[in-house]
């Protein structure tokens, strides 16, 4: 607020209308507040909202406020005791009924909408990997099926198993890094509806999208190894009598 509104001046002395508490003073006029001080930047709407200009006013002249105590022990033992006091100073004081632990009220307002579209989040992506574990496993070992001949041919005329295993799985790598490659530009465009639902960190993070790749390249190889394996083991005898 200070930068908004005096930019690079001294604000400390300066004068400042606030028109909207005009409806709050009696008799109504001109309210002026004097700059005392001048605090950090604060996320006072949560940290996914951006900074927005604010200043501190007397409780007296908002007609009420919030109380911020600090205890040592814990805190929902200690609301009667805090309406006592209070009600000792003054006894008209009116509560609200959000009274209790700050964690739980900043909690509430601030992450619980988002952890359940996050635990929602992952359990949908959970399940999809589980089908890309699926249908890549699928796919390789029907692939393996029907190179069963070719295999067989290759070990009769001396062909290594490592050297199987190793051609089986670099065909089943070409195929994952189509599809990383598909599925990066794909989630590249999608972004945009998902950076509501996140701060502090872009919603194209460059290390996020090498951490889910190196994810999904580890469990497509793992679900590429088995069938190449068991590939590596045919009776060339039986692979060559194979339809």
């Amino acid at each position: 607020m200070a930068a908004h509104f005096y930019g690079g001046e001294n604000p400390l002395g300066r004068q400042i209308e606030a028109k909207e508490f005009n409806e709050k003073v009696k008799p109504a006029h001109d309210v002026y507040f004097q700059v005392i001080g001048v605090v950090r930047d604060i996320k006072d709407y949560g940290p996914q909202v951006p900074v927005l200009p604010m200043a501190f006013v007397p409780y007296t002249v908002r007609g009420g406020g919030i109380l911020f105590l600090k205890t040592k022990g814990d805190p929902a033992l200690l609301m009667n005791a805090v309406r006592r006091e209070m009600w000792a100073v003054d006894p008209d004081a009116v509560f609200s009924p959000q009274m209790g632990p700050y964690i739980d009220v900043f909690y509430g307002l601030t992450y619980s909408t988002h952890e359940l579209g996050l635990t929602t989040f992952t359990r949908v992506a959970g399940i999809a990997l589980v089908l890309v574990v699926i249908g890549v496993f699928s796919v390789m070992a029907y692939t393996v099926s029907l190179q069963t001949q070719e295999i067989g041919i290759r070990m009769a005329l001396g062909a290594q198993q490592s050297r199987i295993l190793q051609m089986i799985l670099a065909k089943g790598a070409r195929l994952l890094a189509a599809g990383i490659v598909l599925g990066l530009f794909a989630s590249y465009g999608l972004t945009r509806f998902l950076a509501s639902q996140i701060w502090g960190v872009s919603a194209t993070d460059p290390w996020t999208f090498a951490a889910v790749a190196t994810i999904l390249v580890a469990v497509g190889l793992g679900a590429c190894f088995l069938p190449a394996r068991r590939a590596t083991r045919v009776d060339p005898l039986v692979a060559l009598r194979y339809e």
